[in-house]
């Protein structure tokens, strides 16, 4: 039996609220008040303050298609806790905005807010406030989330020197072959009933996509062995585009080693299936939301040996620019090319 649905104009704007943030209990000491006030309070005597926002807009960010939106608060919610920790912050509280358009009904929201709060829980954030309105194009998500950082920890986009090791976590390119998949299950479930998507042997990528999950892991190990990142960057955008980043803001060079390059199994099958280019697509694909970082050659020892973490290249200088060194020793200029969502296509 279908669950029965509410129209949100039942219960107003007040009534949602309640029935989203009831039982919301506050896990930091930093947050002296939240939901119910005009403004949240939040208190941080000793730390450098971190606060970053993020904005998913349907149909442009993500496809309810496919979607859960369960998966989706949950995605909403861990792709802000990751921009904290890459800057090796930790994240502590967030302030969630939805524009919701009339299809949407209680139940639908309530399964929303199940993700962002699951979210909450696992990563120990406290949810204090945020907005409502009406919309008329779908759904959007606006997430504020605050951390903080011990004033000599944080690590910024802007400190890579020549010779420094470039390093990232995971894998790459997963996330994107995730949404290839999706896409294409999507185009081939078109006007048929009852169809079961072919995901056998590939519920890692979906995962990925899905369901992505910020590398706290890794901050907290770097931390134990005492590894302070000279510059980090989470990976949303793509590899490439991130290392440009990096190097502009540090104004350096790099070289990144193709056969460095750490992509799982599954994404190389899926590739390979869509006649795709493997390192274009661990390059270029984003939303891996693994952390990209340089430290000192110095440390090259330690980080060598930490699970999870691969050494890919190296920052040079300047002049030298920023290239792919591929399998056959060619250097190929690296160019920003994920998802722009600006774009006219």
């Amino acid at each position: 039996m279908e669950e029965k649905q509410t129209e949100i104009s039942t219960i107003g704007e007040f009534g949602l609220i309640d029935r989203i943030t009831s039982g919301i209990t506050h896990v930091n000491e930093s947050t002296v008040n939240g939901v119910g006030d005009d403004a949240a309070e939040v208190r941080y005597p000793d730390t450098d303050v971190l606060v970053t926002t993020d904005l998913l807009v349907e149909n442009v960010h993500f496809d309810l298609t496919y979607v859960p939106l369960k998966h989706l608060g949950y995605k909403s919610a861990v792709v802000n806790f990751s921009d904290i920790y890459a800057m090796n912050g930790t994240p502590r509280q967030i302030t969630v905005g939805l524009a919701i358009s009339s299809r949407f009904t209680v139940e639908h929201i309530e399964q929303l807010y199940s993700g962002i709060r699951l979210a909450c829980e696992i990563y120990g954030v406290d949810l204090v406030g945020g907005d409502t309105t009406a919309s008329r194009s779908g759904l959007v998500i606006s997430i504020t989330c605050i951390g903080d950082a011990p004033k000599d920890k944080v690590v910024r986009r802007s400190g890579a020197k020549p010779t420094d090791l470039i390093c990232v976590s995971g894998d790459l390119g997963a996330a994107y072959m995730g949404l290839q998949l999706l896409e294409r299950e999507k185009r081939v479930s078109k006007g048929e009933k009852d169809f079961i998507p072919k995901f056998e042997g590939k519920e890692y990528l979906i995962e990925r996509q899905l369901k992505p999950e910020a590398r706290r892991d890794i901050i907290r190990e770097l931390s134990d062995k005492g590894i302070l990142p000279t510059s980090m960057m989470d990976i949303s955008d793509g590899l490439s585009s991130e290392l440009l980043h990096i190097c502009k803001s540090s104004g350096v060079g790099c070289r990144v080693y193709e056969d460095r390059i750490p992509i799982d199994y599954q994404t190389a099958v899926m590739a390979e299936e869509i006649n795709m280019n493997l390192v274009t697509a661990a390059m270029n694909g984003g939303e891996d939301y693994e952390l990209l970082f340089t430290v000192p050659i110095s440390d090259y020892e330690t980080v060598s040996r930490l699970e999870g973490i691969k050494v890919i290249g190296h920052i040079t200088e300047p002049g030298l620019g920023c290239a792919l060194v591929t399998r056959d020793g060619n250097e190929m200029e690296l160019k920003a090319q994920g998802f722009n969502h600006m774009s006219a296509d």
